[in-house]
């Protein structure tokens, strides 16, 4: 039976405001404290998002980013009317767990906004070949300890460089709040050009047709009695 879409929009706006809040809102401890050092940043992502998808993937898929949308969207796995409802409702997490950051904090680390560190070529491909292969496993695997995993590798090896956002709300949500939109266009291109660019080669990857066994194997499966 379909998840209402009500019930899954709100279960991405819940997924989302918990991946911003405890993601960039480690940066903010981090900023504030140096208690967690950058693994533990990157662990905090990565955890989050292992625990989300975990939660709330039987309601709506766990998406809480709007490249991962477009590209189950691009690989026929997910319902075109949804996609704006879904996009609408992780903008909106995002932007909720920021503006609580920014009660809580103030401005302290820019609320974890993303910012390239080098130029905006060198932001734009690493960000593209993060989003690429994140999207390729959760496209291939989907298991929230895989895609947690994911997230919290790329966030150790991209986090100094990009941020490694590899998801437009979560760049959106800190900007918002913070007032901070440098180079925000990069977190939005970036990610949607990896995303379908995840979907083709798991497109090529992917058998276009079932594998056909091998004659030893067949022969395990032929009942008792039957010709071979």
């Amino acid at each position: 039976m379909s998840v209402p879409l009500s019930r899954a929009a709100a279960a991405e706006g819940l997924g989302t405001f918990a991946l911003v809040f405890f993601g960039p809102g480690a940066a903010v401890v981090q900023a504030q404290t140096g208690a967690l050092g950058h693994l533990g940043v990157a662990a905090v992502f990565g955890l989050t998002v292992t625990a989300v998808i975990a939660a709330l993937a039987p309601i709506s898929g766990a998406h809480i980013n709007p490249a991962a949308t477009f590209a189950l969207t691009l690989a026929g796995q997910f319902s075109r009317t949804r996609v704006l409802p879904y996009v609408v409702a992780q903008l909106i997490g995002a932007s909720l767990a920021a503006f609580t950051l920014l009660a809580l904090f103030g401005l302290k680390g820019n609320l974890g906004v993303t910012l390239p560190a080098g130029s905006l070529t060198q932001a734009f491909i690493l960000e593209l070949i993060l989003t690429f292969f994140l999207l390729l496993v959760a496209l291939r695997s989907g298991l929230p300890w895989v895609v947690g995993g994911v997230v919290a590798l790329e966030a150790a090896m991209g986090g100094p460089i990009t941020g490694a956002s590899m998801n437009p709300a979560r760049s959106f949500g800190p900007a918002l709040a913070s007032g901070i939109w440098t180079a925000h266009w990069l977190y939005w291109a970036a990610p949607l050009l990896g995303a379908a660019l995840a979907v083709a080669v798991n497109h090529l990857l992917a058998p276009t047709a079932p594998v056909e066994p091998q004659p030893q194997q067949a022969q395990e499966f032929v009942p008792e009695g039957d010709p071979a």
